[in-house]
């Protein structure tokens, strides 16, 4: 009994010694001798309890995201779990746009391809940016919301600068009077001889794109006039704005294809009008023009008297069937059973399905003021320049039909045939989409810790790894689609690479934006954002101002 008291003993003594041996190497400065441990002024309680507190900070390792993630507090640890998450986030992106792809395969544009894809294409970032507003306390959420806008204005710049440039030097081809000749690039990087060419439906969607920042210029309009009263009601009427924009955006995705149809159509039926009209010029005798630049009644009637075969004073629709496919249209293809309805129903006011004289005359004295009207020709001087102002309508036609991207002509590489099996796309799509958007939601609040992580442990504000760093990791599978359908050198796969861009940006600026907006406001969050809107506004009205007004791209 008595050696296990005093073994105990011992073993108190050495334990208490060590112990305060800790906070003794802790507190070098203390000149008071340390007996046994009894003595109060040596050390109270309090410098005991600050001592151990301070030793747990140092050694606190950091907070675990849904309590296993893997997180550290070392610079070159958190580059490692940067690239990692960011992995996770570009697989995301890439079966979201697989998965969009095959969807859009079987169930085409409108209501699939305007409404869902375009939000599917903005769902990583649009997660990154609830992420970084809903974690912890309002404090913490206003520390963190410079990673969402670091993103969106990440975003928008890289799409707009390096991949837009990327696909410009990839898809690039020989220019021919202004377009881009498909397939054809012999005259290497010459600046002004060598580009793309788009439709004119993505012009429009470079204006829409130019017109999606006006949330971002409401929202900042109080900080530019230097009031903070009307901050937070600002905030909630962009918030509004971003929202209607949404919705007017999808709807016009989903009724995009009808108008594009109906233009394309018209566009066809100039075509032929065009065509006609120079058929007619080789083959009349004498000017369609008079010397006042008025139609000549006289040389119209004796092409009409020409074209009647039957000689009976009307015109069948077999006889303009037979005028039409005489005629040389080049490259366009289309309907000539269409056509004949069209020009039948130009000139039969009567409706009895045939063309008499004065009809002919009337319509065709129509068709040449609307030419004349078109190309800039009119007057006395469009007499002797009659088949000059007739050549300028037809290359002008031509050109019109080119840039409206005809997609019934064989040259729409992606609808070439029918699916095979659309249950089993079906449902792989499905999947592809889900995985994507578990992987996209599971994986955006570790990363947004680990930008923060970061972020503290090197001085870097999280801002700038956000708008150097995640676009790369949310965007790329979007950059690697572009950059390969630009490749085919097509005018139509160049529209569609650069409407996508178009589009991506603008579904950052009003869905992503409308995110960030909700945030802001539900959780009272303050707007203080101006460089980051400021880089976005420059971006967007400078790239949407340059593809509003022009369709084709060169290299300088």
């Amino acid at each position: 009994m008595k050696f296990r008291s005093l073994f105990s003993l011992l073993f108190l003594v050495l334990f208490t010694s060590s112990a305060y041996a800790r906070f003794v190497a802790v507190q070098p400065s203390s000149t008071v001798l340390i007996s046994d441990g009894i003595d109060g002024g040596s050390l109270d309680s309090g410098s005991i309890i600050k001592t151990v507190v301070s030793a747990e900070e140092k050694e606190e390792a950091c907070e675990q995201t849904y309590g296993f993630m893997p997180c550290t507090k070392t610079a070159l640890g958190n580059v490692f779990l940067i690239l990692v998450y960011g992995f996770l986030m570009f697989t995301a992106a890439t079966y979201l746009s697989a998965g969009s792809e095959l969807l859009l395969e079987i169930l085409g544009p409108g209501i699939v391809g305007g409404l869902f894809l375009p939000m599917l294409g903005a769902l990583p970032d649009a997660m990154l940016i609830m992420v970084s507003g809903l974690s912890g306390d309002a404090a913490t959420a206003q520390s963190q919301v410079s990673v969402g806008m670091g993103l969106l204005a990440g975003s928008t710049v890289m799409l707009l600068t390096v991949i837009w440039g990327t696909c410009t030097v990839v898809g690039k081809c020989d220019l021919r009077d202004t377009i881009a000749v498909n397939n054809q690039d012999t005259k290497g990087f010459h600046l002004k001889d060598s580009g793309v060419t788009v439709d004119v439906w993505t012009s429009y969607a470079a204006r829409i794109m130019a017109i999606s920042v006006i949330p971002f210029v409401i929202v900042q309009l109080p900080q530019m006039l230097n009031s903070t009263s009307g901050r937070h009601l600002a905030v909630l009427v962009a918030l509004i704005l971003s929202v209607l924009m949404l919705i007017s955006y999808c709807v016009y995705q989903v009724f995009q294809p009808w108008i594009q149809r109906r233009r394309l159509a018209f566009a066809k039926h100039k075509h032929v009008i065009s065509g006609i009209l120079k058929h007619l010029k080789q083959h009349a005798l004498g000017r369609l023009l008079d010397d006042e630049g008025q139609p000549d009644e006289h040389v119209i009637r004796k092409l009409f008297e020409t074209i009647d075969a039957n000689k009976d004073g009307r015109l069948s629709a077999t006889e303009l069937k037979a005028l039409i496919i005489g005629i040389s249209f080049e490259d366009i293809d289309f309907d000539k059973d269409d056509a004949v309805g069209r020009v039948l129903q130009d000139f039969d006011k009567t409706l009895d399905e045939e063309v008499d004289q004065e009809e002919f005359v009337r319509g065709i004295k129509h068709w040449l003021i609307q030419a004349m009207g078109a190309s800039g020709h009119s007057g006395p001087d469009a007499g002797p320049r009659t088949m000059k102002f007739l050549d300028h309508f037809h290359v002008q036609t031509k050109r019109e039909h080119a840039l409206l991207g005809d997609n019934e002509n064989g040259e729409n590489d992606e609808e070439s045939g029918e699916v095979a099996d659309p249950k089993w796309i079906t449902f792989k799509a499905a999947l592809l989409l889900l995985l994507g958007a578990a992987i996209a939601a599971a994986f955006a609040d570790p990363l947004v810790d680990t930008v923060n992580n970061f972020s503290a442990a090197t001085g870097i504000p999280s801002f700038f790894i956000s708008f150097i760093a995640l676009p790369l990791a949310t965007n790329s599978s979007e950059a690697v689609s572009a950059i390969i359908f630009a490749s085919r050198k097509k005018i139509r796969t160049a529209s569609l690479t650069f409407s996508e861009l178009c589009g991506g940006v603008t579904m950052n600026n009003i869905l992503c934006l409308s995110v960030f907006l909700a945030i802001v406001y539900v959780r009272g969050l303050t707007w203080n954002f101006s460089s980051e809107v400021l880089v976005i506004l420059i971006v967007c009205l400078v790239m949407g101002s340059f593809a509003s007004f022009r369709t084709t791209y060169p290299l300088v």
